[in-house]
This record gives structure tokens, C-alpha cells and sequence, in this order.
């Protein structure tokens, strides 16, 4: 274990860890030395990744949410409190990526996106915060996007849902330092990353783009995109944005608050 990135004995949240980002940063949590609960919709998967976890000898266990419940929210902090006693890292991963234009996205789509992507950051921070007061020093990761930071296209509303989680995490922040609050908050923003996200989400892209579809057209081409945008043309890998998600949650990183870690190779900076 890297000394300097050490969770041991910290109780960490992981919503959205059923795969990729979040599957990941419950593994690399674990493996600093956090108790992980993972929790995603997809129950099957997030045992799976409470299995991969406790076969590796970490702690983890597995909770099916629907993060943009506010009972759930509820239910899932007030379990964690009966359980584990406390709540010191908690990692705001769980989102959708709904592609289309302005013109063309549903208010169904944009709300879905929006209870998903954005609300269940606020409610997790509404219910989570008062028991990370309670358990001492504690880290909130919010999971952004480079399109948090920069429109694109054909995502209008995917960037207004990573925008707003950009500015909240700082608000968040602002608002706990100000009441004397142990508890940091930071946003990560992931460029283009390899996760099923482009296999299950963005639809809309992948209908203007046919040309960067996989043979079979089940997919698009992850390859293409990080070539068209990323310095380099490399995707990243999920274990890159877990890495940093580690640091967030370890007091390594007891100064950093307010922040925003792009993860992105520098596809943002030109």
C-alpha cells in the first residue's frame, strides 16, 4: 500500500460500482484500506464487485440503490450508520449519459438525466453529510466529466447535469468550511475514458456518428474518439481515475477542497 494514498480504517461510499469508474474505485478504495459499501441499481453487478473486493482480501459489501430516491438515500445512510458507525469518504460516481440534440431530447430524457447525474449528488450530500460530521475528517469525491467544463455538441444536457455537480461540489465545500465542518469536497472530471458507458449510453452520438461504430454497431469506437480529441489518441482506464479518487479520499489530500481533478491527458488543455 502507498503510505501517502492510506484510507485504512475509513468507511467509504461508492455509488454507481456495479462497473467501470465506480467498480474501480471501490477496488483501488478497498486496496488502500477503506471498508467499502458499493451500491449501484444493478444488483448483480455491484455483488460482483463486493465479491471481487472480499476475494482480494478487502472489506466491501453491496447495497442495490436507485440513487435518485431520496428514501433510498435515506435508508442507505441510515444502514451505514447502524453497521458500520460512521461514514468518512463517500464518492458520488453514479450516472447516465443521455445524447441528442436540443431540439430533439425529451423533457422525460432531460429530467431522467438530471434526477440521476445531479440530484441524487445533492440528496447524497443533504443525508450523507451529517453522519461524516459525526465520524470526524471526511472526503466527498463528486464524479464529473470534462463535459462539466466545456459544451459539446449534441450533450447539451449531459454537460448542464456535469456542470452543475462542478459548481455544487464547490458550493458544498464553501458551505462546510464555513460551518466548521470537517468534511472536504472536490469534483473529478474524466476525459475519455474506456467503460461500458459507450456501449450502453449516448445514443445521439452514436446516431450522427456511424462512422465511429464498432463493427456490428453495438458500440462506438473508443479507439476513434480518444484519437479524434485526446493529445496522443489514448483512452484512459478506469484504474486512472480511481488513482485519483484514492488520493481525494486520503488525508494526502487534507488541503485540497474546492478543487477540480481533471483527469483527461490533457485533452482540455488546448
Amino acid at each position: 500500500m502507498n503510505v501517502l494514498n492510506d484510507c485504512s480504517g475509513k468507511v467509504a461510499l461508492v455509488t454507481g460500482a456495479a462497473t467501470g469508474i465506480g467498480r474501480s474505485c471501490a477496488q483501488k478504495l478497498a486496496e488502500a484500506g477503506a471498508i467499502v459499501i458499493a451500491s449501484d441499481i444493478d444488483v448483480e453487478g455491484v455483488e460482483k464487485t463486493a465479491s471481487l473486493i472480499t476475494e482480494a482480501g478487502g472489506a466491501a459489501r453491496a447495497v442495490a440503490q436507485d440513487v435518485a430516491l431520496e428514501n433510498i438515500w435515506q435508508d442507505v445512510i441510515g444502514d451505514i450508520k447502524a453497521q458500520e458507525g460512521k461514514l468518512n469518504v463517500l464518492v458520488n460516481n453514479a450516472g447516465i449519459a443521455i445524447g441528442g440534440g436540443i431540439l430533439d431530447m425529451s423533457l422525460d430524457d432531460w429530467r431522467r438525466q438530471s434526477a440521476v447525474n445531479l440530484d441524487s449528488v445533492f440528496l447524497a450530500c443533504k443525508h450523507g453529510i451529517p453522519l461524516m460530521a459525526e465520524s470526524g475528517p471526511g472526503s466527498i469525491i463528486n464524479i464529473s466529466s470534462i463535459a462539466g467544463l466545456r459544451g459539446a455538441a449534441g450533450l447539451a444536457g449531459y454537460c448542464a447535469t456535469k456542470g452543475g455537480v462542478r459548481l455544487f461540489s464547490k458550493s458544498v465545500a464553501a458551505e462546510c468550511a464555513a460551518g466548521e465542518l470537517p468534511i472536504r469536497c472536490n469534483s473529478v472530471h474524466p476525459g475519455i475514458i474506456d467503460t461500458d458507458i459507450w456501449a450502453r449510453e449516448i445514443a445521439g452520438i452514436a446516431a450522427d456518428n456511424p462512422d465511429m461504430m464498432t463493427d456490428g454497431g453495438n458500440r462506438i469506437n473508443i479507439d476513434m474518439v480518444a484519437a479524434a480529441g485526446v493529445p496522443g489518441g489514448k483512452p484512459g482506464q478506469p484504474d486512472d481515475i480511481a488513482n485519483g479518487v484514492v488520493y481525494l479520499a486520503s488525508d494526502a489530500s487534507s488541503y485540497v477542497n474546492g478543487s477540480e481533478l481533471v483527469i483527461d491527458y490533457a485533452m482540455t488543455a488546448r
